[in-house]
């Protein structure tokens, strides 16, 4: 298995969404490290990008998970 180093905000996101998918804004609510939505967008759109965070949509709402 590849390993990949993460920074703090990222290991607090994954740390976030380990245990149920969660939305962006509930995430938003519970990693205290990040205020904005923007920047969390960023956060989740790279750990998509390392293949280590999947989303989906249901009911027109998006949800985050670790892949």
């Amino acid at each position: 298995m590849k390993t990949t180093n993460l920074n703090d905000l990222e290991q607090s996101v994954l740390n976030a969404v380990q245990k149920e998918h969660l939305t962006s804004y509930e995430i938003l609510q519970r990693v205290e490290d990040v205020s904005m939505l923007l920047s969390l967008y960023n956060i989740l759109d790279k750990l998509s990008n390392k293949g280590i965070l999947k989303s989906y949509v249901k009911q027109d709402t998006k949800y985050h998970y670790v892949a």
